[in-house]
């Protein structure tokens, strides 16, 4: 029995050396086999360090339910305007998009399983390596990289998150606008930006000052106010930036897809 599984976990055409054969008439040409880039993908998923919520968060898998229609509509907006972002990521060219995607709305709207979504999809298909970053522990994570005991240092933490060449900054302006906060922002945000690298974002805030919202209107109810603006979170020089690094996806509309739709189904 144990013959059979270790055979069994050999791939038949590249034998587990990562490479097959292909006839070109001659000697043959080398390429890399199926199995090793099934492989780098996971090797990808797991360096990209996705909470365990959202490691099996799909595009597929996002609930567009809701018994609002106006609100559903968003939710399926968004949704294919996620899908499509992927679909269209390799451009004619060859080349890949440079710019981003930030998801704006309240808590429990579906923001970060649709931006995590879109970096796991990202990885498995064109097996790009990425990251995902909630900012309110990357805060935490380099203030204690400052303790002498830490093992790791400043610049062990930020580069990683500065240079991937996927990022998603989940919860953008949760934290408090420091001087030193802002200024960490700034870093990654800026040289995200000079790099050309795709970032998505995922924040409460609105990205421009605050509105109204429509997702009572079939109910007869009055318009209610959504979104205190980012800009009184982050610089506004970040803001621009923002405008021009990452399209918006908005999800303004839902209250709180997690209490209306998925509370009532976990019930006992």
């Amino acid at each position: 029995m144990e013959k059979e599984a270790v055979s069994d976990a050999i791939c038949p055409r590249c034998e587990g050396r990562g490479w097959e054969v292909v006839k070109d008439g001659g000697a043959g040409t080398a390429r890399r086999c199926d199995c090793f880039k099934k492989g780098l993908a996971g090797t990808l998923l797991e360096a990209a360090r996705l909470p365990r919520r959202y490691a099996g968060c799909r595009l597929a898998s996002f609930d567009t339910r809701h018994p609002n229609p106006g609100v559903r509509s968003q939710l399926q907006k968004a949704l294919a305007d996620s899908q499509r972002y992927v679909d269209g990521f390799l451009r004619e060219d060859g080349t890949f998009r440079s710019a981003g995607l930030i998801y704006v709305g309240p808590p429990g709207a579906g923001k970060t399983h649709l931006a995590a979504a879109v970096l796991v999809e990202l990885i498995q298909s064109y097996r790009i390596s990425g990251r995902f970053a909630d900012f309110t522990s990357l805060i935490h994570q380099i203030q204690s990289s400052f303790d002498p005991k830490s093992p790791e240092s400043k610049r062990e933490v930020l580069d990683p998150v500065i240079n991937a060449p996927l990022l998603v900054l989940d919860e953008l302006g949760s934290q408090k606008p420091t001087p030193w906060v802002q200024d960490i922002l700034y870093l990654i945000i800026n040289t995200r930006y000079n790099e050309r690298r795709p970032t998505f974002f995922t924040t409460n805030y609105a990205l421009d000052t605050p509105r109204t919202s429509a997702r009572s209107l079939d109910r007869g109810a009055d318009l209610v106010p959504v979104g205190e603006p980012l800009s009184r979170r982050i610089e506004a020089r970040l803001v621009s930036r923002l405008c021009e690094m990452a399209r918006p996806i908005l999800l303004d509309s839902v209250s709180d897809h997690r209490r209306e739709v998925k509370m009532p189904s976990n019930r006992i």
